[in-house]
């Protein structure tokens, strides 16, 4: 079924079924032993369907990386070494995708996801996670194919700022109790995005859930009016 999995560069209702299939085991709780398979089996998908992953649509991608994240957390050290090879993967074939150009969609990606992760309060164990970023590190330090290109500096670039990103929201967690300090931060972290529109919405997104829940409908609407605003300046300049 390779041709009908590909059309439209893998955004078709055949794909959408297998990639949930795969993702489905990532997303409910398996043995140890079975995660070792699931990770293999999700390595030879993304080796075999590139495209559908760093061209088109972002959805594919994104949801993988939102997956993969959260068993970077894993208290099992199996799991968690089994993810971070399975992103670092990620990453470097979408860098040889772009012919060795960059990676960026799997950057945002994975920034983004780290943000969700971090609104529904899904990144637990820090210090695992930490562990997992040395880890991804490592591999891009010893890949000897790679040492000749700008794919390591990248890497460490990355890391670099999901740890800006968890800094940002340890600070958060300081200030729960005090939401107009909770959101001054929220704040200043989607401004600090203003040149990547996708994480730029997700903080304003993540504000106004904040909001919601404060019951200040009318800030949480000045939220969604920012988020409406960028997606309409994003398409016009397109």
């Amino acid at each position: 079924f390779q041709n009908q999995l590909l059309s439209n560069d893998g955004h078709n209702p055949l794909m959408k079924k297998v990639f949930d299939i795969h993702l489905a085991f990532l997303k409910n709780g398996q043995s140890e032993a079975a995660l070792k398979h699931v990770f293999a089996s999700l390595r030879a998908f993304i080796s075999k369907f590139p495209s559908a992953f760093f061209k088109g649509r972002v959805n594919m991608c994104a949801a993988l990386c939102y997956e993969i994240l959260k068993c970077c957390t894993s208290k099992v050290s199996s799991t968690r070494n089994e993810a971070s090879a399975l992103l670092y993967l990620l990453m470097r074939n979408n860098f040889e995708f772009t012919k060795r150009r960059t990676f960026l969609r799997t950057h945002l990606q994975i920034i983004i996801a780290v943000s969700q992760l971090i609104a529904d309060v899904a990144l637990s164990g820090g210090t695992r996670f930490q562990d997992s970023l040395l880890i991804i590190n490592n591999f891009a330090n010893s890949d000897r194919p790679m040492k000749a290109t700008a794919f390591p500096s990248e890497v460490k670039d990355l890391t670099k700022r999901i740890r800006t990103v968890l800094m940002a929201t340890a600070q958060m967690k300081e200030h729960e109790k005090d939401p107009e300090m909770l959101i001054d931060l929220q704040y200043s972290l989607a401004k600090s995005y203003a040149s990547t529109p996708e994480l730029r919405k997700t903080w304003l997104d993540s504000m106004a859930k904040i909001h919601v829940k404060n019951g200040d409908f009318s800030e949480a609407a000045m939220c969604y009016v920012h988020v409406a605003a960028l997606v309409a300046e994003f398409l016009h300049r397109k």
